[in-house]
């Protein structure tokens, strides 16, 4: 079997083994998501087991560590950064932590990443050649890290979301890491592998009606993975994939994010006061099902990650004009389902993102 393959069923295999035992571990111990409670997302009517992150993190690490041997330092580095961020997420699985404690646990875990020789070095100029990024790396590479970290966890709202919407975005830079065929991609390679293994083997027990929530340990892992297989491969190939191709690869959370901090802006609310705007919600509210609206923005996030693909091939001329395009359709959407209305009514307190 071709070695990226083995990674990605290895690690979906284990995923897949482990969900159920980590399920049965968070209903003994209390890790359960109850309506009405604060961390529950407001869309379910019974409670659900969290902690599904763990069997993710755990079958990522197994996959890659074993492909890998942790031989490089680099890859030691994204495994500890991700068990710092797991270590976060399961406290807050049990104990709701406040805001300002979870971004330390994320900066925490974005300067290990840091430490351990990860950063963003320099980026592709859109003009042409190279731009160097200096001593302003490491700071920019830990802003990368934490907003992806959040991206991913405010999406994290509908029975199997984020973890579909990961394995999309995660199959795109394995497919464009492979289609480069450089050896400086390598790292991408494995972990993007990976991490799409993971992701797909707990979606079973994820998608809707879901057994099991992957909790902040599992959306704040996710993001935290992102970013750092993105700046692993831009650590060492910057010309080859640039921040264009995981940016535009995760475009709807991106983009939906950033119309939740904008239209909590405008509601005079604090960014991270939950509320009921995101693009899942107002699916939702239209009048879809839990079902129909994920595949509907699984759709969304295949047409992002198509774009990306095609990003990676064509001219820059085009590929701007590409994304120009694929920015403005999104926009329009967002206008089409009211995103960013403003509204006067309570914030939903009790929903998940």
């Amino acid at each position: 079997m071709n070695p990226t393959w083995l990674i990605l069923v290895t690690a979906a295999a284990g995923s897949m083994l482990l969900t159920p035992l980590v399920r049965r571990f968070a209903i003994r111990f209390g890790a359960v998501d109850e309506p009405g409670l604060r961390h529950a997302r407001g869309v379910h009517n019974q409670p659900v087991p969290r902690l599904g992150g763990v069997a993710i993190f755990t079958a990522f690490a197994l996959a890659a560590s074993t492909a890998s041997g942790l031989a490089d330092r680099d890859h030691l580095g994204i495994l500890l950064g991700g068990l710092l961020i797991v270590i976060v997420g399961v406290i807050d699985d049990f104990r709701p932590l406040s805001a300002r404690i979870k971004l330390v646990g994320q900066l925490a875990a974005a300067v290990v990443l840091v430490l351990f020789g990860v950063r963003i070095n320099e980026v592709t100029n859109p003009f042409g050649g190279l731009i160097f990024l200096g001593h302003w790396s490491a700071p920019l590479t830990v802003l990368w890290v934490v907003t992806m970290i959040n991206v991913v966890n405010f999406i994290d709202g509908l029975d199997g979301l984020a973890a579909g919407v990961t394995s999309i975005a995660s199959l795109t830079l394995l497919f464009v890491s492979v289609k480069q065929g450089q050896a400086d991609l390598a790292d991408m390679v494995l972990f993007a592998a990976a991490l799409a293994g993971a992701t797909l083997g707990f979606l079973p027990y994820n998608f809707n009606p879901a057994r099991i929530f992957m909790g902040d340990s599992g959306s704040m892992f996710l993001g935290y993975a992102l970013a750092a297989i993105s700046a692993n491969g831009l650590a060492k190939s910057a010309t080859t994939v640039g921040l264009v191709v995981p940016v535009l690869a995760m475009g709807l959370p991106i983009f939906d994010s950033s119309f939740a901090i904008l239209r909590r802006y405008l509601n005079h609310r604090p960014v991270y006061e939950a509320d009921h705007g995101h693009v899942h919600h107002r699916l939702l509210d239209l009048g879809l099902t839990q079902k129909q609206a994920v595949l509907v923005l699984y759709g969304v996030s295949g047409l992002f990650s198509a774009g990306a693909i095609v990003f990676s091939e064509v001219s820059l001329g085009r590929g701007l004009a590409l994304v120009v395009i694929m920015v403005a359709g999104f926009l329009l959407l967002a206008k089409r389902i009211g995103i960013l209305e403003v509204r006067s009514g309570a914030p939903g307190k009790h929903l998940k993102g």
